[in-house]
Order: structure tokens, then C-alpha cells, then sequence
């Protein structure tokens, strides 16, 4: 794979002083579970893509509730994927990603090099470092077009988990929707699609957002630092906790006849038409990712912090280049 700007590359002299080029990157690695300060930035050997993958050069990726639950190992079942005393599955986090094709595997036929492309990384993650390598056949696309990397590294985790409970619950127009947490990174997405949807969306959020929501196109929000929501008198389609902090059994009264309730604590998969789906709601102006704060790769363990300390509003993003 031939060099190119960006890659640092050490030139190594065996004993018969021929030459071989290794090329390596900077990269976010943990290597044992704990606070933020066991994130630790380095250089590790740049990854060469398989014959189905491509290999990524990453512009930006965020810092999700997936990323500092695995490095905390909380909840406990943590462990259980990604080893028990320490991480032995995943050291590099990152659960989603935007940047441009480096290059790809030789079966590779959607992407070519020079692709701008936007992406969830899965259980695979890797997204804090500045290049990672993804099977073509997975949650990649087309970055859309009138978004930056930094905005379009935010939407696959968040965007894609408000979606497919959305449909989850069978969404069509003039559905009266309820989103709880609607000022987080799935609760925002889910305000903006449900609205693409034509539902009438009344939104659950603390007093510091209430603006914020009623801008992304909520018809309505309840604070619930003053009101109870589920107190309300009026009745719902479809409710929708993007935060996994109330129960099915504590709003099934709002529920109308045949309602569904759907959560992010049991979200069913995506699939990569999903995430054509947003592309198409971002590049018509429906869908614009909230972003609460940006750090560097060298401020991980701050981002970290900050996240985990559940203020964020909507989205924080980590520039890598």
C-alpha cells in the first residue's frame, strides 16, 4: 500500500542493511478498566485492510456511553465480552467515526479511495485513532454532503438507535410520540426524526434544555425538574425512553389502545439502510446533530470525564485530525 501524507513511517536496517518501512499512528489504547486516566495515547502500527474492508483515515469520532461503560466496565456484564480482569477484546474505543478512504481490500466494490464516509464501528469500536479498518459490508456510507466530519461522526450511534426504535414502534404520521431524555444524543435524534416522520412530539427534558428541544421541532416539552410527566393528561402512540431511566410499567397509563413503549435498553439492530436513511435526513436539512462540547485525541481523558458525568447535551466530539 503505497505512503501517504499523514502516515508516519520509521525506516528499519536489518543486518544486511536492506530497508523496510513500518508505518505507525497515534492511537487511544486502555489496558486495564477503570477512571479515565487508564486512556492512554500512543503509537501502535497502522492497520492494513482485508480483501472485504477498507481502511479508514479518521477525522473525527465521539465520546458515547458505550465508550466510557466499557472502559469502566459498567455494568459488570462488561467483563463478560471484553474480558474479566482486564480488556482483552477491544483496547482502542471509538464506537463511531467520519473520515475519508485510504484505501481498500481488493473485493471491495461500494467504496473507493478518497470517499468521504461516516460510520458505526460496532462491537468492533476503534474509533480513537487516525485510521481504523471496517468490513465494506457494514454501517458505513457516504458522509452527507453538507455536514462536517465533526457533525457527521455524531450521528450513527445516536441516530441509529432513535431510528430503529422508531420504527421499532411502527412511527407513521400524526402519531402523538412522547421521547424521555430528549436532550441527549439518542433523544435529540429522536425529536428531529420522529418531526421527518410528521408526528406530534412532545419531548422530556431538565430546565437548562428546554429551548434547545423546542428548537429541533418538539410541539411540546415538559420539564421534569417541575412537572411530573407522567402525570400529564394526554395520552401517546408511542413512547420512547432514550436514556433507559423510566419503566414501561410507570407510563403505561399514557399509553393509547394498541401503544407501543420502546426503549434504548432493548434496541433491536440496524442495518446499513438505516444509516442511508439519516445521510438522506441530514443532507435535507431534517436532521443536524446536536454538539454540546469538542476535544482533541490528546483530551480524551477530559471528554471522558465529561461524559460520564451525564451533563452533556446532545453529542461531544473528538477531533482527531
Amino acid at each position: 500500500m503505497p505512503f501517504s501524507e499523514g502516515d508516519t513511517c520509521l525506516t528499519l536496517f536489518n543486518s544486511n542493511s536492506s530497508h523496510q518501512f513500518s508505518c505507525i499512528m497515534k492511537a487511544v489504547v486502555y489496558k486495564k478498566y477503570g477512571a479515565p486516566d487508564v486512556l492512554e495515547l500512543t503509537d501502535i502500527p497502522k492497520p492494513s485492510p482485508k480483501k472485504n474492508e477498507v481502511l479508514i483515515k479518521i477525522h473525527a469520532t465521539t465520546v458515547t456511553a458505550g465508550d466510557w461503560r466499557l472502559r469502566k466496565a459498567d455494568p459488570f456484564l462488561a467483563r463478560i465480552f471484553n474480558g474479566l480482569f482486564k480488556p482483552t477484546r477491544v483496547n482502542i474505543l471509538g464506537f463511531e467515526l467520519a473520515g475519508v478512504v485510504e484505501a481498500v481490500g481488493e473485493k471491495v466494490t461500494s467504496f473507493k479511495k478518497g470517499d468521504s464516509v461516516f460510520a458505526s464501528c460496532g462491537l468492533r469500536f476503534g474509533g480513537y485513532a487516525e485510521y481504523t479498518c471496517l468490513p465494506e459490508n457494514e454501517l458505513i456510507a457516504l458522509k452527507p454532503s453538507n455536514i462536517s466530519f465533526e457533525e457527521a461522526a455524531a450521528i450513527p450511534i445516536g441516530g441509529l438507535t432513535a431510528l430503529r426504535l422508531l420504527k421499532q414502534a411502527g412511527i407513521k404520521p400524526g402519531d402523538q410520540v412522547l421521547i424521555y431524555g430528549a436532550s441527549g444524543s439518542v433523544g435529540t435524534f429522536a425529536v428531529q426524526i420522529a418531526r421527518a416522520f410528521s408526528a406530534d412530539v412532545t419531548a422530556v427534558c431538565g430546565t437548562s434544555n428546554v429551548d434547545m428541544v423546542h428548537q429541533l421541532g418538539a410541539n411540546q416539552v415538559i420539564d421534569y425538574k417541575k412537572e411530573d410527566f407522567t402525570a400529564t393528561g394526554r395520552r401517546f402512540n408511542i413512547i420512547l425512553d432514550a436514556v433507559g431511566k423510566t419503566s414501561k410499567s410507570a407510563s403505561r397509563h399514557l399509553l393509547k389502545p394498541g401503544g407501543k413503549y420502546v426503549s434504548v435498553t432493548g434496541s433491536p439492530k440496524s442495518t446499513p439502510d438505516d444509516l442511508l436513511v439519516l445521510k438522506g435526513l441530514a443532507e435535507s436539512g431534517k436532521l443536524v446533530p446536536v454538539i454540546d462540547r469538542k476535544y482533541t485525541l490528546e483530551q480524551i481523558r477530559e471528554a471522558h470525564t465529561y461524559v460520564e458525568s451525564f451533563r452533556k447535551k446532545g453529542n461531544v466530539v473528538i477531533k482527531v485530525i
